[in-house]
């Protein structure tokens, strides 16, 4: 059998992703100039919380695991670097809120990093057990409603 990977490490990962989602989502909504995606961005915040706090709920009740490891934290450094350096990491949440100028780049930006987020979460429900594979699906389900509100308005405004 292959590696599974511990379900606290995956919501640990989600709720980082949910935090910096909602640092994006929260600092767009005030420099858009569009009311209406200035809305959706404030609404999606307030989601990210949402699901952060459910996110840690799920990792407090999560069983312990002990990864196989050539040095203490090898396992965890390596979910946070991908988490980090995929979906918001620091370097492009920057770089990409310097090169967002207009409702429909900051609508394409969101709409992308929805999709990531869909992508990764999908990758990873492979790699739990079975038991946890249900809480991951509404992790997915939850992601899924974002990126149709995004591209539903982004169609609005083509």
């Amino acid at each position: 059998m292959g590696l599974m990977f511990d379900p606290r490490e995956v919501f640990q990962i989600a709720v980082r992703i949910e935090e910096n989602g909602e640092r994006f989502y929260r600092e767009m909504s005030g420099r858009i100039d569009d009311e209406e995606v200035g809305k959706l961005f404030s609404f999606l915040a307030d989601e990210e919380v949402r699901h952060q706090q459910f996110y840690r709920s799920v990792l407090d009740a999560a069983e312990p695991f002990e990864p196989e490891e050539n040095y203490p934290g090898e396992y965890f450094d390596y979910l946070h670097s991908y988490a980090s350096g995929v979906i918001f990491s620091q370097e492009a949440f920057e770089k990409k809120l310097n090169e967002i100028r207009d409702a429909g780049a900051a609508l394409d930006f969101a709409i992308g990093v929805e999709w990531d987020s869909i992508h990764f979460y999908q990758e990873l429900k492979g790699l739990v057990p079975k038991a946890r594979q249900e809480q991951l699906d509404e992790i997915v389900a939850e992601e899924r409603r974002h990126f149709v509100k995004l591209t539903k308005l982004k169609k609005e405004r083509a």
